[in-house]
């Protein structure tokens, strides 16, 4: 099978992207695969320049089999920008790879990504693989990979079939994780990430995010996400540079050298993983990591406006 296209959004960084682009053109599969580039328009007349250079940028890669481009005349949003794309390249291709434009990828990263997609490709429970992995104590398994409930969106991918049951209506989702106090707690990890209440400012419109609605689209539908034992994929923009990421060095990871990857025949999710995962998640909001994850909730509805992210779960 021909390799998944890939889908990149760019923004105004243009220093960022081209360490992203290097990494990705340095991917054996990179030359076989179609990239298609999804600039926003610019929010503000601050961002112009920035926005025009990283436009002058893409249209001068070379390294991937096609090139195409996509122009926004206005600021879309982030969230906006990854629905429409993601549907647009999922309805045509059936499966899609997803990459921002601060993200640096391992490179394995492209091998990994469309061996998953192709092995799950008829597994309707796994609807999204993940290329980025937590930094947890034991996450230097290479080779090695697993499922779990919660998504991430730092280097993904999924399928059409997946992607068709994202639920737009958050405002019925929150109703629904209400009124199931037991599956609320489960969508928070057990207490592990306040998952809900972005779920419930974003049904707002007090909070300008994707991924959330993503997850909860996943965690309705009982789905699940296959992650590699080691990250493949490292966030460069949590530097205080971007307005979706705010400063911190805690979730960066060691990139995997592994080519080849064992994936798992049984489709559940990984206890051991899964605790993994919640306890750093927990670690990061009881030592007041991540930025000020500790008062978070706290401070979303004062940031909501420009807020995109924390962690690597909602765009």
């Amino acid at each position: 099978m021909a390799p998944a296209p890939i889908a990149l959004f760019v923004y105004n960084r243009p220093e960022h992207l081209l360490r992203t682009l290097s990494a990705l053109r340095a991917n054996s599969l990179a030359r076989g695969s179609t990239l298609y580039v999804f600039s926003d328009g610019p929010a503000r007349r601050a961002d112009l320049e920035g926005v025009e250079t990283v436009r002058r940028i893409v249209k001068s890669v070379e390294g991937f089999k096609k090139i195409r481009i996509r122009e926004q005349p206005r600021n879309l949003g982030l969230a906006t920008s990854i629905i429409t794309g993601v549907t647009e390249l999922a309805s045509a291709y059936g499966r899609v790879i997803v990459l921002e434009d601060d993200l640096m990828v391992a490179p394995g990263f492209l091998t990994y990504m469309n061996d998953a997609l192709d092995r799950y490709d008829e597994e309707p429970p796994v609807m999204q693989v993940s290329g980025y992995m937590f930094p947890v104590e034991q996450s230097k398994r290479s080779g090695q990979t697993f499922l779990c409930r919660v998504p991430t969106s730092w280097g993904w991918g999924t399928w059409a079939r997946a992607w068709e049951r994202l639920n737009s209506d958050s405002s019925r989702m929150v109703e629904c994780l209400r009124s199931h106090p037991e599956r609320r707690e489960a969508f928070n990890l057990n207490g592990a990430y306040p998952y809900f209440d972005h779920l419930s400012l974003q049904a707002q419109g007090k909070l300008d995010v994707w991924g959330v609605r993503w997850y909860a689209s996943m965690f309705a539908a009982g789905g699940l996400c296959l992650y590699p034992g080691q990250s493949l994929v490292q966030n460069i923009g949590m530097d205080g540079t971007g307005i979706h990421c705010g400063r911190s060095s805690y979730f960066e990871v060691e990139l995997s050298v592994s080519e080849k990857w064992k994936f798992p025949d049984r489709i559940e999710e990984s206890e051991t993983e899964f605790q993994a995962i919640r306890s750093f998640l927990i670690g990061l909001r009881t030592q007041g990591k991540s930025g000020g994850i500790a008062d978070l909730v706290s401070r979303l509805r004062g940031v909501a406006g420009r807020m995109r992210r924390v962690i690597p779960y909602a765009g």
